[in-house]
């Protein structure tokens, strides 16, 4: 395995700064089919199960596959860049100084090690030396510019209701654990979580200095303050409550119902200047303003040592990151820690994302794949408008609104037009835990900055490289990146029944989260208002509640289920994604013959490109966490859900009564 990471590395260190090729066009050819499987009882294994049995998870991976599983072999590609401009000389201040020289000095690992947990020591000091509400809030608001959120969500985005300026948002946070319930549900699986994370915080305590009978103690007091404050956070599926997240308040009436948060000082502290603010969760700060006075300074003291040292604990020396992997590992399954090299490539791309993605752009994307992701585009539009005037149960005033909002769209494909400005961002060859600090301090700023200016439409929210595709409703966007303009879900070089049921999928999907539970209450604008009739909203409600009930009966582990309502949204994307994408198929002139490729039809060959577009398989401890706080449904049910309610799809593999996925015509759901 090593000396193939090696051959792979030194191939792509071969071309790092060439601009990518067009390669030479030749035929995709399917390969892996599982003819043992009936496609109607399980298509994802019948066009997946080959691989999903011979496939060998990574030892430092939580899963292997498409989608986010992609993400590691795209971090090979970016480390080959990093480790070819971190070995040159570049002028300072450069795109390739700064993400050489932040490569590098966390690669070095000899000073970050001697240097144990030195950084931090000025801060825990700092929190010892405080002495009531007011220096706590201090120290709050400036460990929020530099990276270190405890108590506060602070961040900047658009007004929903005036969604063309940006506005000071506040959400639910403070806890360790990856959401409320797992502070209070009791199963074995849930409790051995909850052990392995009051072990991490006494590791943590323990590794500065604290005697280990006290630093138990410690661990203690932090996991009774957070699991307070997790009793006022509100769901997963409660958070999806568009209108519920909205609470705009002016800063002088939070100064009144939370007098202990000092609201008009707090904000003063984090450069906010602002009359008023959205509070998505009141009761999360109606029980913090509480506790703020009922919870002793000193445990207050020891809650925010322990979110600095989890915070900042892969800055440090390698007993720290050793504590925060063994505490990781529980929730993920994955056996060993990812290489230093994958690790530092990743916080490159987290600190320095837009820099590094020029490099890589440079590289890996082609401009004639951005050529044809436009006419991709353009065609399921197309496709969607034509399937919103052929619906039945929404009149025709409704009809009208959704086309202008569908016209509405702004697309990305590929990277931004404008990059991102790092000039603020001082990187050191030898100074990892600073140079993390300083981006960190830039992305506040330049967050900051936009408190009740315009909404700048060309900023995007993910890096290029990133393999994944999202939709922002109050930007009314659909967004692509590079990362995943690539095989399997976009081929130059493929035919468009593998293109359209690859990208063209993902691309219907991203269009309809602009008409799903959340994304149907955003106008053409991006502000939520209601721009449906009554009786229309309510035949809407009353489709994707099918959608919930049905998943709600897909299991995943044992006895664990889908949470159809954590889902719906994903999952009316998925249904919808895969009928848009079909439409726009045939309206090509693939999509329109019936002529044999490999064997398989067209129709068949679209069916099979989505199947392998979720191929995923992933560790049981991993899929136990994703169900639990990840809305979109686990692979296998994000190709046999939305396939089980497509006719076109029955069709094509004869699928009849008695096979598995077969649903009654009258019991298939559709939304859009």
């Amino acid at each position: 395995m090593k000396n193939l990471v090696y051959c792979a590395l030194m191939l792509l260190l071969a071309g790092a700064c060439q601009r990518a090729a067009v390669p030479t066009k030749q035929r995709v050819v399917i390969t892996g089919i599982d003819a043992s499987k009936k496609p109607g009882d399980d298509f994802f294994k019948y066009a997946n199960g080959i691989w999903t049995d011979t496939a060998q998870i990574p030892a430092s991976q939580a899963g292997v596959g498409a989608y986010s599983f992609m993400n590691y072999p795209q971090r090979i590609r970016l480390q080959a860049i990093l480790d070819s401009v971190s070995a040159g000389t570049y002028p300072a201040g450069s795109i390739e100084q700064k993400v050489g020289d932040f490569y590098a000095s966390g690669m070095d690992t000899v000073a970050i090690n001697q240097r144990g947990y030195e950084p931090l020591k000025p801060l825990l000091a700092r929190i010892d030396a405080v002495t009531d509400v007011a220096s706590l809030l201090t120290l709050v608001a400036d460990e929020q510019k530099v990276g270190d959120r405890s108590i506060l969500g602070f961040y900047v985005g658009p007004d929903n209701r005036r969604s063309s300026v940006n506005i000071a948002q506040f959400s639910q946070t403070g806890i360790g654990l990856p959401e409320r319930e797992y502070y209070f549900k009791t199963d074995s699986s849930t409790a051995a979580i909850q052990k392995a994370y009051r072990a991490y915080l006494t590791r943590l305590f323990e590794l500065t200095g604290t005697e280990a009978a006290i630093a138990q103690k410690d661990a203690d007091v932090v996991y009774a303050v957070e699991k307070q404050l997790a009793a006022s956070h509100k769901t997963n599926i409660e958070r999806r409550d568009v209108k519920a997240n909205y609470n705009k308040l002016a800063v002088a009436e939070l100064a009144q119902k939370q007098p202990a948060l000092r609201w008009p000082t707090l904000m003063n502290q984090l450069g906010v200047t602002a009359d008023s603010v959205n509070v998505a969760q009141l009761a999360y700060y109606d029980k913090l303003n509480a506790m703020l006075t009922s919870v002793p300074i000193d445990e207050w003291k020891v809650y925010l040592k322990a979110h600095a040292l989890t915070n900042y604990a892969t800055y440090l020396s390698q007993p720290f990151v050793d504590a925060s992997f063994a505490y990781g590992k529980m929730l993920t399954g994955q056996a060993v820690k990812k290489t230093r090299a994958e690790d530092m490539t990743q916080a490159v791309d987290g600190s320095l994302g837009e820099a590094l993605a020029q490099l890589y752009v440079k590289k890996y994307f082609p401009e004639a794949a951005k050529k044809r992701m436009a006419v991709l585009v353009d065609n399921l539009k197309k496709a969607f408008e034509a399937r919103i005037t052929k619906l039945d149960w929404m009149s025709d005033s409704t009809k009208n609104r959704a086309k202008e909002k569908l016209y509405a769209f702004s697309q990305k494909i590929g990277y931004p037009d404008k990059w991102r400005d790092y000039s603020k961002v001082d990187v050191k060859r030898n100074a990892y835990f600073e140079n993390r600090l300083s981006a960190n301090k830039n992305d506040y700023v330049q967050s900051l900055a936009k408190v009740g200016k315009a909404v700048d439409r060309t900023e995007w929210h993910t890096t290029p490289p990133t393999v994944t595709a999202y939709n922002n409703p109050p930007l009314n966007e659909i967004v692509f990146p590079a990362g995943i303009l690539q095989p399997p879900y976009f081929d130059v070089n493929a035919d468009d029944a593998l293109n359209y049921g690859g990208i063209g999928m993902v691309i219907g999907h991203e269009i309809t989260h602009s008409f799903d539970d959340q994304g149907a209450q955003f106008d053409k604008v991006g502000n939520v208002t209601n721009w449906w009739t009554k009786a229309d909203y309510a035949k809407f409600k009353t489709r994707t509640q099918q959608v919930i009930d049905q998943y709600n009966q897909f299991t995943v582990l044992d006895s664990v289920h889908v949470k159809g309502a954590l889902t719906v949204g994903e999952n009316t994307a998925d249904i919808a994604g895969v009928a848009i994408a079909y439409d726009a198929f045939k309206l090509t002139e693939q999509g329109k013959s019936t002529a044999k490729l490999d064997g398989f039809t067209p129709d068949q060959r679209f069916f099979i490109s989505i199947a392998r577009i979720w191929r995923v398989k992933t560790r049981n401890a991993y899929m136990g966490m994703y169900v639990n706080t990840n809305p979109h449904s686990p692979a296998k049910w994000r190709v046999n859900g939305p396939l089980m309610n497509f006719t076109p799809f029955y069709n094509a593999f004869n699928v009849q009564p008695g096979d598995k996925m077969y649903k009654p015509e009258q019991d298939r759901i559709t939304v859009w």
